[in-house]
């Protein structure tokens, strides 16, 4: 368990114990645990979400539109006539 032992655990028992007072204790515990249920939900609904998004095949490419093809107007340019002609 995250590497600490048994008597590691209870040093850390006792001096939360001290520190926080057995009034306070149980409900920082509750609290404490509470937002490592709700982490371990949100990590397993990530990891599902993720795994599912990963599963699906891309989506298709969408078809091309149908446009009617008009011809360009010309350019300017090319319609004036130069004075040198």
């Amino acid at each position: 368990m995250f590497g600490i032992g048994m008597p590691e655990l209870l040093v850390i028992l006792v001096v939360a114990l001290l520190v926080l007072g057995p009034k306070k204790l149980p409900e920082i515990a509750r609290s404490l645990g509470r937002g490592m249920a709700e982490f371990r939900r949100a990590s397993n609904e990530f990891t599902r979400t993720l795994s599912a998004s990963l599963d699906e095949p891309p989506p298709a490419p969408p078809k091309p539109s149908v446009v009617e093809n008009k011809p360009a107007a010309e350019p300017a340019a090319a319609t004036l006539k130069r004075d040198d002609e």
